[in-house]
């Protein structure tokens, strides 16, 4: 055991981690995709 856990838990922790990179990536390119339309379509975009 490593800090109390089993050796099961820790793979299951790699195995969630290495799962919800590709998601968390995705995200935030998504993310900041709206946050510019945001911008565009906001109070600063009219002034062109």
């Amino acid at each position: 055991m490593f800090l109390g856990l089993a050796w099961y838990w820790w793979l299951m922790i790699a195995v969630a981690l290495v799962i919800s990179i590709p998601f968390k990536v995705k995200f935030m390119k998504w993310w900041s995709k709206r946050q510019q339309e945001k911008n565009k379509r906001g109070k600063w975009g009219d002034d062109e």
